[in-house]
């Protein structure tokens, strides 16, 4: 089965269904050839809407944070600052969680990410000070949990090289799209129910959700033998991820990475308001072209990397990328043409984007049985880039204005460059399956 999808095995029911979900799969990959993208979104659909309504009870906070800071008899600043308890647990968790990911079925482990999920919004929307706490705790763990089972779930569906790497830059693709739309998405539907129904909403749809995957995992179960045995303890996994080539200063760069480009998104409106005067209204504009940038980046820059022989290889993208994000990052924060920086937002984007891309593929293709550790490893450094490239870019703001926010920010993409010639010469094993 070397070029076939995973089609019995990952399908979400038995008996014909399972048959037709698997002809279908072998349909789309026939030939070794990597499935188009709308055949494989009709056979990822359930894994990327799972992965959008992971995103969207902090997106739900963020954007009403003051009337939800209202309810809670709280400040906004107060209310504010426990939104960074789910990076916190989301930290804790995917690290402590990483090899379990390996050692359960994907789609279980999805399941208690959405069950995790429902629990919280329903806490959230409550309005109690205490119990939001305990929302953005349990969204940060739940999501933790979530995206790498579903990102390494959806790529375990294919035994193809290239179409696994596509489907999970897929998954990373659709969380690009509901962070851009996901804003104004929520805000409608508020309008007939307020941001508590917006609440509510999502902790039905999670549950549904949850019991999909729960039902699929043990369809799965019950055809294909689990095979347990065969599998590294909790220890070992970590041992034998860090063994493998390439891969630690890959994590490296995906953390650096996300380090620079959320600390310069943490100051990217402060900085077009002092230099360009543009007010929350008019930068609302820059800010959707930044994140329209980013989508079609980490999509068009998965699709490239999904061909059989792909024109450049993963790891020379990554450097390329890496040294255009650099370039354009540092140009964005020196220049005084409101045009220039415009283009250059763009630039970070995209670069950004298929760094991004990069990392997943290379985790999905070099990692092999161990992609769910890897992923949640790398899900765990990114939640701890948040945090320091909003820190570090705060410090070098407060010591060099934006030339140092500049110079601290390009610094860490620069030990991501070089981390990511570490990677390049390093060699791969020689199966990912």
């Amino acid at each position: 089965m070397t070029r076939d999808t995973r089609g019995t095995a990952a399908s979400p029911g038995g008996g014909a269904e399972a048959a037709d979900t698997d002809a279908a799969g072998r349909a789309a990959t026939g030939g070794g050839a990597v499935p188009g993208d709308w055949r494989m979104t009709r056979l990822l659909w359930p894994f990327m809407l799972a992965s959008a309504v992971g995103l969207v009870p902090f997106t739900i906070y963020s954007t009403f944070l003051v009337p939800i800071a209202r309810t809670a008899d709280g400040s906004v600043a107060a209310l504010g600052q426990l939104r960074g308890l789910g990076g916190l647990a989301a930290l804790a968790v995917g690290t402590a969680l990483a090899p379990l990911i390996d050692r359960v079925r994907k789609e279980w482990a999805a399941a208690g990410g959405l069950a995790v999920l429902a629990v919280s919004a329903a806490l959230g929307a409550s309005g109690d000070f205490l119990r939001l706490a305990a929302f953005c705790l349990l969204v940060g763990a739940g999501t933790a949990v979530l995206n790498p089972a579903l990102t390494a779930a959806a790529a375990d569906r294919f035994d193809n090289e290239a179409a696994a790497g596509r489907a999970a830059t897929l998954i990373t693709a659709t969380q690009s799209l509901t962070a851009l739309l996901a804003a104004p998405l929520v805000a409608l539907p508020a309008l007939l129910w307020g941001w508590q129904g917006d609440l509510w909403a999502i902790a039905a749809v999670s549950s549904v959700l949850a019991l999909y995957f729960l039902l699929r995992g043990r369809r799965r179960d019950a055809g294909v033998p689990a095979e347990k045995a065969g599998r590294p303890g909790y220890l070992e996994s970590f041992r034998l991820l860090a063994a493998l080539p390439g891969v630690v200063p890959l994590l490296l760069v995906a953390m650096l990475r996300t380090a620079a480009f959320m600390g310069y998104l943490a100051y990217l409106a402060a900085f077009y308001d002092e230099r360009f005067g543009l007010g929350p209204e008019t930068f609302a504009v820059v800010w959707t072209l930044s994140g329209t940038s980013f989508f079609l980046g980490n999509l068009f820059a998965g699709r490239l990397l999904s061909a059989e022989r792909p024109r450049i290889p993963s790891e020379r993208l990554m450097a390329l990328a890496l040294l255009v994000a650099l370039s354009a990052l540092v140009g964005v924060l020196l220049t005084r043409s409101l045009l220039l920086a415009l283009v250059l937002t763009a630039l970070v984007g995209v670069g950004h984007a298929t760094v991004a891309a990069c990392v997943t593929t290379l985790l999905v293709r070099r990692c092999g049985s161990l992609r769910g550790t890897a992923l949640s490893v790398n899900a765990a450094g990114m939640s701890f880039g948040v945090f320091l490239g909003a820190g570090l870019g705060g410090i070098g703001l407060a010591l060099g204005g934006y030339p140092g926010t500049a110079a601290v920010l390009g610094g860490l993409t620069l030990v991501a460059l070089v981390l990511a010639r570490v990677v390049a010469r390093s060699t791969p094993p020689p199966t990912a399956a």
